[in-house]
């Protein structure tokens, strides 16, 4: 590194992305990328005009994909009331979490998360300049919901020698499926960590939820701090599209925008957009390949508890 760099990142530990070999020789499970192709709607997605379109800048709204995903999941609330100012999209979903970190937290408002998890929530609290307050599993390897609340919390913050006013911190986030542990909490589980944190932002990182566990999205119509973050990148078969979405109460939704339109309001191409609007056509297809992956992983997981 350059003697440039400031004082503050020379200490930082990156996100170590999975190794995408050349040769093809190998199957390759490490990035939990899709086995199985892309829909034939997101194949007919891009036509002529829209590669002649290149020329041009996406449209920074983006309001006809938020639309479709608004339309989609309004079932799950209780209202049926989602619209499209109740969605974020992103550039993956990594862009939700990185965002989050920089709207809801800092070295006075930190960031509590398990200690086994998705990597990136610590690379981010460090490269943002967060406190930290790593949860550890059980010995199980579950997340104990109760231990989410703020007095856990203010014992925490005493013993690393902070003052109280650090007892309610800026986020809560974990993963929901976990990962990598795969286990997840239920609905009930997750809206009582969201009760219990009135004073922070509650993110629930649902990257594998299509692969066996409960939504939170119905939360969403009933507190102001929960904010969803979701992914085509596993179940829609689109990691090299790179497109998340998150779904929040508006006023939550207007926060990352206002940080996406102060770093990079074109965070979302023109191909993405179009293959996007493509997936949510053809819903059933990636439901019966998400069936196909957990019937995969449980054939794997008796095979070697057999061994």
């Amino acid at each position: 590194m350059s003697r440039y760099l400031k004082a503050r990142l020379r200490t930082l530990t990156p996100y170590t992305p999975g190794e995408q070999l050349s040769d093809k020789e190998y199957i390759k499970l490490n990035t939990n990328e899709s086995p199985y192709p892309p829909g034939p709607k997101v194949l007919e997605a891009i036509g002529f005009e829209d590669l002649e379109s290149l020329r041009l800048y996406p449209s920074p709204t983006q309001d006809d994909l938020k639309e479709a995903i608004a339309k989609k999941y309004s079932s799950y609330l209780e209202s049926g009331s989602l619209g499209k100012e109740n969605v974020f999209v992103s550039n993956g979903s990594d862009d939700i979490l990185n965002f989050s970190f920089m709207a809801f937290c800092d070295d006075m408002r930190g960031a509590v998360y398990p200690d086994l998890s998705y990597g990136f929530y610590k690379v981010f609290a460090d490269f943002h300049g967060v406190t930290k307050i790593e949860i550890p599993l059980k010995p199980d390897f579950t997340i104990d919901a109760s231990d989410y609340r703020e007095p856990k919390y203010r014992d925490i913050y005493e013993g690393m020698g902070l003052l109280d006013e650090y007892a309610a911190p800026g986020m809560v986030v974990f993963a929901n499926p976990n990962a990598p542990t795969g286990l997840a909490l239920t609905l009930e589980e997750v809206e009582n960590i969201v009760k219990s944190n009135p004073k922070s932002v509650v993110v629930v990182d649902e990257a594998y939820v299509d692969f066996g566990g409960e939504t939170a999205i119905p939360l969403v119509d009933k507190y102001k701090n929960v904010l969803i973050c979701r992914t085509f990148s596993k179940s829609a078969s689109l990691a090299g599209a790179r497109l998340g979405f998150a779904i929040a109460p508006k006023e939550l939704i207007d926060d990352l925008e206002l940080i996406k339109y102060s770093t990079n309001p074109y965070n979302v191409n023109r191909m993405t957009e179009l293959v996007g609007m493509a997936v949510l056509q053809e819903d059933q297809y990636y439901m019966d390949n998400c069936k196909r992956v957990v019937e995969s992983r449980q054939w794997t997981k008796d095979a070697l508890s057999s061994m």
